[in-house]
């Protein structure tokens, strides 16, 4: 399965072993979890993330598990930052959110646990593709500024209540993330923050897009499986 470590912060360092890959990642589990929460990072970020690692913190407050990991490994990281190119490659990171979300049903300790992805920038697209295909178990999704609308056709197959936080001075992205609503048949939700830029920077705006998060997972992870 791989290598888990506590460390001081009550955080589980875990090694996800995907075949010949081995992916790092932080697993946060509260006492009597309601559920988990996945983070799909995007556009050159990981899980040392500030603002996941916040939004993370939120969610632990209200009883969820979370895990935060690198989509991309240590190798691919260094040729992306020089290309950009794996930060766009959606299949390739979607395909690694599956892996992941197979790897932890196969943890014993939380594999009941009802499951949810965060996904942020292009990591939403991520996100969304997977959810599509393991529609079975991954109950809800949120996405923070993300591009949805390059999870294509997977769109439409999105079973799960899919919630959209944009900033309002994000205006192309407002844009994109109306257009991916159009093609998504799944309970959905689109909410703009008032005044807030594209990384949710200003005073108070990252607070508001975790408190809609967190009453979003803690509402549909919490249902019985």
């Amino acid at each position: 399965m791989g290598k888990l470590t506590k460390n001081e912060n009550d955080l589980t360092f875990v090694e996800i072993r995907l075949g010949s890959v081995n992916l790092e990642g932080n697993l946060f589990v509260p006492k009597n979890p309601v559920g988990i929460v996945l983070f799909a990072h995007g556009s050159g970020s990981g899980r040392m993330s500030p603002r996941n690692r916040f939004v993370a913190r939120e969610l632990n407050q209200k009883g969820i598990a979370t895990l935060l990991f690198d989509l991309l490994t240590l190798d691919e990281e260094e040729v992306d930052m020089h290309t950009a190119h794996l930060r766009f490659d959606i299949s390739l990171l979607s395909d690694r959110l599956v892996e992941t979300t197979n790897w932890l049903l196969k943890n014993s300790k939380i594999s009941n646990l009802n499951i949810g992805y965060f996904g942020a920038s292009t990591g939403a697209a991520a996100a969304l593709v997977a959810a599509s295909e393991k529609h079975d178990v991954v109950k809800a999704v949120v996405s923070r500024g993300g591009r949805p609308d390059l999870a294509g056709s997977s769109l439409g197959l999105v079973k799960c209540p899919t919630l959209l936080i944009v900033g309002g001075y994000d205006d192309v992205v407002i844009d994109l993330n109306k257009e991916a609503m159009a093609k998504m048949s799944s309970e959905k939700k689109l909410v703009i923050i008032p005044e807030a830029t594209h990384l949710f920077e200003e005073h108070g705006k990252l607070e508001e897009v975790a408190k809609y998060a967190c009453d979003w997972f803690v509402k549909y992870l919490g249902e019985s499986k």
